[in-house]
Order: C-alpha cells, then structure tokens, then sequence
C-alpha cells in the first residue's frame, strides 16, 4: 500500500497517512451512514463504533467524505460532531462526485463514490454494512445501483453483509456474475440480506481463512481484472432479523410506496422506514450492528491483506 498521486486534492489524516506510508492496513468507510442514517447524536455515536470496530480488527479507520473541493480521508472527531449535527448535507454518489468537487462543496459519501475515493487514497479495502443492487421490478424501470457499476471500476475489495432484502437478490447475484465481479462469503454458504442472515441464494464461493482470501484478492488484482472483490460476512445470530418477517414487511411496504408515488431515489430510504416500523425498530438496530460487525471483518482481513503484501507469499 502506498499514497497514491492524483490530480484531484485527497487530504489524509495524519493517522492515515502514516499508516498508508508504513504500510499498516487501512479501511476505508463511507460517511453517507453518518448524515443520512441515524439521527443526532446517534449517528455520531455510531460513526465512532464503527470506527473503533475496525481497529479491533487490527486496521486503521478512514471514513471518507468531501468537504472544500478535497476529498478528506479520514475523519477527526470535530468532523464526524459536525458532519453529524449540521443539517442538508448531501448524499454524493460516483456520478456527483466531480460536480461536488469542482464547485468545492461538501457531501457524504455513498459506497459508489467511497470506492472511487478509496482508490485514489491508495486504500484497497472500505467496509460497508450493505450494497446496493439490481431493484424489484428493474425489468421495466432499469432502476440499477450504481454500487454495482462501480464495483467494476474501482480496485477495492469490499466487505458487506451482503445487499439490502429490499432488493432484487438473485438478480443481483446475476449482475456481479455477467460483470466478473468475484463474490466470496465468509461464515456463511450463502450471500446475506444486510439484516437478514441468508438471501436464501448460494454464494459462488465460501472461504473462512482470512490470509487465503487476502491471497484472492491479490490474485485477482494480480490477474488484472480491475475491479473490486465482494466478500460478505453475515449479521451475527443475534442481531439478525428473521427472512420472512422482513419479506413481509417488504412486500407490504412496496404495496403502500405504489400507492403513494413513491418511486426512484425515494424508494429504497421509503422502504427501509417502512421496514423499520413494521418491526418495530429492529431492523434499524439490526443495521447499526451490521456496520460494526463488517467493520470489524473489514480490518481484520486488511490486516491479513497488510501481511500478505510483507511477506511476498
């Protein structure tokens, strides 16, 4: 790992910095969960888990966002207070990223924008509880995440539980499938549903040793595929919600938000409320344990990627 040169402004913290130079693992995060997720100051208090998660993992934390034209890597406890509390800060995705830049403006990262950061901080690993994907109904809406054409862009392993249950799934799997778009999960046979343990479809490939899926990730690389690597770790048995309850909930949610014009942007933040209430708020917990957990898992296969890269093996 080492610093990468570009053109557009990235501004490392001086902890970040250091361990890229030294060669120390690094996570990238998106702070998107930071100003459209929780409310203050949970939010902010989550944002810290999140990152002290990662340095249980034995890695150093760089939540990402964009503020005075520069994307800053890693993010100071003023930051995350700031960027937690001040209000109408937008969602950046890869496609706004340049507008929001050029015009030196500020924004929260999205995983699509996160991994282009990411790659251009020289950071090859960013955890996120979830990933976007194909949507139900994509047949006639082509309504796609543009998470998923940036995983065929950006040189950044990824660590998730999985997409969101609120997704097409199996159409999802399809698309990573066409973009070769390797999907590996650990501590589970199947690809998880953000919240829910199992999407109930099979993962292509299960791996449980962290230094053999640091070796796969530089063996792709090595290969010169030029996109990302997807390994999922599912929610623990404790936090997860139940695949059927949460279908319920969904299908009942897609239902009202047609009933209400809800479609686009709007659906997928409509939907998740939705879910949320019809669980009575257990999904939204089951979330901000699943950020922590794949933060975690994140740095700890960073660290195993770190000594992979040391040794040579």
């Amino acid at each position: 790992m080492s610093l990468a040169a570009s053109p557009i402004p990235v501004v490392h913290t001086e902890e970040v910095r250091e361990a890229l130079h030294e060669g120390r693992p690094v996570v990238a995060l998106e702070s998107n969960v930071i100003t459209h997720g929780l409310a203050y100051p949970d939010n902010a208090e989550t944002a810290h888990k999140v990152e002290a998660a990662v340095r249980k993992g034995g890695a150093v934390p760089a939540t990402i966002c964009l503020d005075g034209g520069a994307i800053r890597v890693g993010m100071t406890d003023s930051d995350i207070e700031r960027f937690a509390s001040e209000p109408g800060i937008p969602k950046v995705s890869s496609r706004d990223l340049p507008v929001v830049l050029a015009r030196g403006g500020r924004g929260a990262t999205t995983v699509a924008s996160s991994l282009v950061a990411a790659e251009l901080a020289g950071i090859p690993f960013f955890a996120s509880a979830g990933l976007g994907g194909v949507h139900r109904g994509a047949q006639t809406t082509m309504d796609v995440s543009s998470d998923l054409i940036q995983l065929t862009r950006s040189k950044v392993a990824v660590v998730c539980a999985g997409a969101k249950m609120i997704l097409d799934l199996k159409l999802t799997m399809e698309y990573l499938e066409t973009q070769c778009v390797p999907v590996i999960s650990t501590g589970s046979d199947d690809f998880p549903a953000f919240y829910c343990a199992s999407s109930g479809v099979r993962s292509p490939h299960r791996v449980d040793d962290d230094d053999l899926l640091a070796r796969i990730v530089a063996t792709h690389w090595a290969a010169g595929h030029p996109g990302s690597v997807v390994i999922t770790t599912p929610p623990r048995p404790e936090d997860a919600v139940d695949s059927a309850e949460a279908e319920q909930a969904i299908t009942e949610a897609l239902a009202q938000a047609e009933q209400d014009g809800v479609s686009g942007q709007g659906l997928t933040k409509y939907l998740m409320r939705a879910v949320d209430r019809a669980t009575g708020g257990r999904t939204a917990q089951a979330n901000m344990a699943v950020l922590i957990s794949t933060a975690e898992t994140g740095g700890r296969l960073a660290a195993a990627y770190a000594r992979h890269l040391g040794t040579g093996s």
